[in-house]
């Protein structure tokens, strides 16, 4: 294994095709590591590879479901096609890591999350929203403000090709001007909610409120 790992990162260097052939071992990798191991091995496209679940199970047209529930007039579940109906819009915006690994000018497309909230009817008593994914671990939370903002999406393209499995696909959580972790992969459940419930890695030390910049101890720019 790690003969395979140093070939394919001087493939990094020398050769596209080894890279991409890098990029496919270690999405693989990531399916089956919850120590986020996968996260320290290099990407060609600049990002790392973290999953907080022994296993994540593959989802396509005709399995993936996205429910929209709580705190809400009209429940919806959407299917991949559905959501690849609605009106996309399109963000360009650096993708900031907390661990400090920065992917600059990164494109994702997808439906507004307000969009989706607006549908299902919110409540009066709704102040939050929580996210949770189907590899049935990671959740993730954000106030109805911060999730109204037209930079928040329910992603189903990054850099002009459909999301990736290893990258959190077939559809993930978009939130561009905060850190990474808050962008939940594998996005399964929008549930709207009474008050912000800590996500996985808040129950673990992170800020709630992950602004770049403006949390966690980093000098980065903010971006609001």
């Amino acid at each position: 294994m790690l003969s395979m790992l140093g070939l394919g990162a001087a493939g990094l260097l020398t050769a596209p095709h080894l890279q991409r052939g890098l990029e496919a071992f270690l999405g693989s990798a990531a399916d089956k590591d919850p120590t986020g191991l996968t996260g320290l091995l290099p990407n060609g496209g600049g990002f790392r590879y973290y999953s907080v679940a022994a296993s994540v199970p593959r989802k396509g047209p005709d399995t993936y479901r996205l429910t929209v529930d709580g705190l809400v007039d009209r429940p919806a579940t959407y299917t991949l096609d559905a959501l690849r109906a609605l009106p996309q819009t399109r963000v360009v915006h650096d993708v900031q890591c907390v661990t400090g690994w920065r992917v600059p000018d990164t494109p994702f497309e997808g439906v507004r999350l307000s969009r989706l909230l607006d549908a299902a009817g919110v409540r009066s008593d709704a102040k939050a929203v929580r996210f949770t994914c189907f590899d049935g671990t990671y959740s993730e939370s954000l106030t109805l403000q911060q999730a109204r903002r037209a930079d928040v999406m329910v992603a189903l393209r990054m850099r002009d090709t459909p999301i990736e499995h290893a990258h959190g696909g077939p559809v993930r959580l978009y939130v561009a001007p905060m850190y990474f972790y808050k962008s939940a992969k594998w996005l399964s459940g929008i549930s709207v909610t009474s008050d912000v419930r800590p996500g996985y890695w808040e129950e673990r030390g992170y800020d709630v409120d992950a602004w770049v910049g403006r949390s966690n101890g980093r000098g980065d720019t903010p971006t609001v």
